[in-house]
């Protein structure tokens, strides 16, 4: 059994490594985590992100998740990120380099990466 000092040294270590779902975050990053997402390759996906959310400090205002299937396989991995008053942005084909793009220059910079949306996948 593990002492609570323990305890707590073991939670404050992981605390970056889990995924973000605490806080009234204003922007939510979802990953598609279904089988067809990971077997695309949406866990490193997802773990970029939530590095790199971290990283830059902006985990008081963004949350990543993931969730099941999305319904457009052919496109995984597929992140949806979630602003109060934007329409929702999908993005598809995901890598975990793009994932750190995206939070660069998307979620710090405010500016929507148009070629790794599904738009300009159509």
């Amino acid at each position: 059994m593990k002492s609570l000092a323990e305890l707590q040294a073991i939670k404050d270590r992981m605390k970056d490594k889990v995924v973000l779902r605490e806080g009234t975050n204003s922007v939510r990053v979802v990953i598609g985590m279904a089988t067809c997402g990971i077997a695309a390759g949406a866990r490193p996906v997802l773990n970029k992100f939530v590095e790199e959310v971290n990283a830059k400090g902006l985990a008081d205002t963004v949350a990543v998740s993931q969730t099941g299937c999305i319904g457009i396989c052919q496109f995984e991995p597929v992140v949806e990120i979630f602003e109060a008053g934007k329409e929702k942005v999908t993005y598809v084909k995901m890598t975990p380099e793009k994932a750190s793009e995206v939070v660069e220059k998307h979620l710090k910079g405010g500016k929507v990466i148009a070629e790794y949306t599904i738009a300009a996948q159509q």
